[in-house]
Formats: C-alpha cells, structure tokens, sequence
C-alpha cells in the first residue's frame, strides 16, 4: 500500500508549494521513495519536485487530459514508491470556467480518490478562519479531506486560536501551524516561480523545508486521516514504435519546460531523444532529423543566444532543408527573426520566422487552448483536435504572409483564431501542447521525422 495525499490551497500563493516541496524532502529524508506530481500545466513546479523528491514530476490535468490518461499516468507514476504527494493547482476547486470543476484539484483528487490536505494562509486571522474552511469542507461532499494546516501562523497562540475555531466548527483536524518565517517563499518573476535550473533548491534549504515540516505537522495525524493508501496498478502505457529517428531536444537554462509525457511519448513511437543547449553549444547533433525547441525564458538569455550565431544558424539551415522542427512558446521565439527584450534591446534569432516576438509589460495571453489542425503538419493530421494551454508576456509583429494551421478555441462560445505558423516543415506556436490529449501527436512527428530521414539518405547516398 502506497500513502498518498492531495495538497490543495484556498488560493495561489497560500504556501501550497512550500508544503508539498517540505514534504517531499521530509519524506526523502526519512528514506522514503516519493512519487511527485501537480496539477495543471504546470513546468517550474514540477522541476523543484524533482529537486526536493529526486524523481521526475508528471503532470495530472483534468481538462487537457481524460480521467482515464489521468489515472494510469498516476498508476504508474506510483509504482516502487511509498508515498506519493500531488501539488494542487490555484485554489482547490479553481480550473477551466467558473461553473464546472474541470481542470481543478478537486477533480482530480476525485478521479484519484485521494483525500485532501487543504493549506490555508492564516496571516492577520484567528477564528474567521474556521468559517473559510468550513466553506471548502462542505462545498463539495464528495471530497475527502484529510486535514487543514495552516501556514504563516504568528505564535503558539495563534496556532491555539485557529485549532479551537476548527474543533468547534469543523469536521477535519489541524494537522499543524507553519510559523511565519523568512527565506520558506520560493522566488518569483514574470511567470511565476524561479526555475529549478536556475535557482536550484540546495541541499541546505531543502533540509530547511524538511525540519520545519517534522517539527509543525504531525504526520501520524496526517497519514492516519489519509485513508488505508494506494494500491499501484500493474497497467502500463502501450507503446507504438513507428521507427527509429534522432530528435534534438533544446534543453537548457533558456529551453527548460517538457511535459515529461510529451517525451515519454516520443520514445515510445521510436524517438532517440539527444539534448543540446542552445545556450553553449555552437553546433546541432550530428545525424538529426528533427528538432524540438520547449519553452523556457529565451527573453532572459536573448544575449547570449543572440551571440551563438553557428548554433543558430545550424537550425535555420535545418529548416530550409526541410527538417521537421517543432517551437512552442520560448521555442518559437527563438525560431523568430529576433526578440525585443524588456529594456527594448533587439537580439536576433534563427530568422526561420520573419517576426519580431517583443516582451510586453503586461501577460498577454494565459489559458487553455483546443487546437484544431486545418492542415496535415509535422505533429498532426488534418482534423485532428488536441488540447494545450497558453501563458507569455510576448506577442509577434505577425506577418500576414506567413501561412497558419491551427484554428484554436480559447474557451467555450469563444471565437476561435489562427495560429500555428508553419514555414517549410517548421512548425511555432505560442500554444504548449500536451501529447497524451492525442497520442498520435508524438507518432505523427516520428513519422514525418522518418520521411526526412528517408530523403536526407537517399541524398546523402
């Protein structure tokens, strides 16, 4: 048996991250195998999971992804593991739209049948607290609750305040107070969360997060409200080999946000993945027939990039030779004429686009997105639909002659718009799809890998 729990906030930036990244490394500590994962699309969360569990993070998503991929991506995620921590998203029972749970933690905790430990920041609160998480207990019935802990609490007798109001009022325990302290908040810039690559969680600050867990939660009270446990499933993803190809995969400070899914995926359709970084290598892997270039932060290493010239024109010369290439966000940034940073300065790119991607002082653009392919490209056929999200600070000087072959819907009853820009078989989007909504995603850019495998011999021979 497994023991797993859900760690769900009333809201953003409630310590939820704090208390899930404490945990794991607690739990690492006392020698436990940990199995990660968060909720929702999710890239830098996932990196510091993978710091704090020394495992990788997969990513559970109730809109993006059926119940059914949900639940054996956790099956096996689970296996070999003795405990298994997931990271809510925003507030427990925020997602898509304001009317369904579609997207949202408690969904998903739902679809795990995992019960919940709710984190509440109980700054500049006593006993209203009890009322707001009486709210979160009884607006869904369906959901169990494993207990509420309370994050900055000012004293041992703030902490007393808020566990009488929960005894008197409410059915779920506190399971303990974090006190307000300095340097627990993970660093934060226009995206979120500091990268783990940059700002990688040491050795010394984790154990900081692990010891103010051992002392301020009492984890017998937590694992005995958790429930009897998990039993993993012996189900494991089929996987449909269409041939052998190398795929460079940019993966670097600047190129740092994979669903491990999507890769899993093109391993398993017969993808050799070999990472390059764009950032310090000067020249492609030899004997590549495609290309994927992940989102990241390009705009904070626009220098940098701008000054590997041979780096970047190896990749604008493997578009024009017809070489399948996939950028989505950063990526397709990088695949652009140039970037317009922050400060205005201008860095030239690839040029396989003829944009400018220019950084703007407010988010552009963030959501879930539904893409309709109105065309066959690189990572999917004509009618095909799958689903990703959108989030950036950066918008294109579009030029209307380049062709699209997207047609994306935003939100229901929305409009949908082109997007998708398609330049010989290079392939950008500002969309960060999720293959495991299509499976076919990953096997359709094997496929057309192989089809520029085939011409690359035949004109090499």
């Amino acid at each position: 048996m497994i023991k797993a729990l859900v760690v769900a906030g009333t809201n953003s930036g409630c310590g939820k991250t704090t208390v899930s990244l404490g945990l794991m490394a607690l739990f690492r500590r006392k020698g436990w195998i940990v199995a990660p994962f968060k909720v929702g699309p999710d890239y830098i969360d996932p990196g510091h999971h993978n710091r704090a569990s020394g495992r990788a993070s997969r990513n559970l998503d109730g809109w993006m992804l059926d119940k059914d991929y949900n639940r054996v991506c956790f099956e096996n995620g689970v296996s070999g593991c003795d405990v298994a921590v997931v990271e809510g998203v925003m507030g427990l029972f925020d997602g898509f739209d304001g009317r369904s749970e579609s997207g949202s933690t408690a969904q998903m905790a739902k679809w795990l049948d995992l019960p919940v430990v709710l984190v509440v920041n109980a700054k500049s609160m006593a006993r209203s607290a009890a009322a707001l998480v009486k709210g979160f207990e009884q607006f869904d019935p369906d959901l169990r609750f494993a207990g509420v802990i309370f994050n900055n609490v000012g004293s041992e007798r703030h902490l007393s305040y808020l566990t009488e109001a929960l005894e008197d009022h409410v059915g779920m325990p506190c399971l303990g107070g974090i006190p307000r302290t300095e340097g627990l908040a993970m660093p934060e810039r226009h995206l979120g969360l500091v990268t783990d690559d940059e700002h990688g969680l040491t050795p010394e600050r984790l154990d900081v997060l692990a010891d103010v867990m051992e002392r301020h939660i009492d984890l017998h009270r937590l694992f005995d409200a958790s429930g009897p446990g998990v039993v993993p499933s012996k189900h494991r993803t089929s996987r449909d080999t269409i041939g052998s190809v190398r795929i460079g995969v940019a993966r670097d400070q600047a190129f740092c946000f994979y669903y491990p899914d999507n890769l899993d995926l093109l391993e398993g359709s017969g993808a050799e993945l070999v990472f390059f970084s764009p950032l310090s290598d000067t020249e492609l892997p030899d004997n590549l027939d495609g290309i994927y270039l992940g989102g990241g932060y390009p705009e904070l290493f626009a220098e940098r990039l701008s000054e590997n010239r041979p780096l970047l024109a190896g990749i604008k010369a493997a578009s024009e030779r017809g070489m399948p290439i996939y950028g989505e966000c950063g990526g397709f940034m990088a695949l652009c004429r140039d970037i317009v940073d922050f400060d205005g300065n201008v860095w030239p790119m690839t040029g396989c686009f003829p944009f400018t991607a220019r950084m703007l002082p407010k988010l552009r653009s963030l959501g879930y997105r539904e893409v309709t392919f109105k065309e066959d490209t690189v990572i999917g056929k004509k009618g095909r639909v799958t689903r990703g999200h959108e989030f950036h600070y950066s918008a294109i000087d579009e030029n209307p002659d380049v062709h699209t072959a997207y047609r994306v819907t935003p939100r229901n009853g929305e409009s949908s718009v082109p997007e998708g820009y398609t330049v010989n078989r290079t392939l950008g989007s500002y969309i960060h799809l999720h293959f495991g909504s299509r499976p076919e995603t990953a096997s359709d850019f094997v496929s057309a890998c192989l089809e520029f495998q085939k011409e690359r011999t035949c004109h090499e021979a």
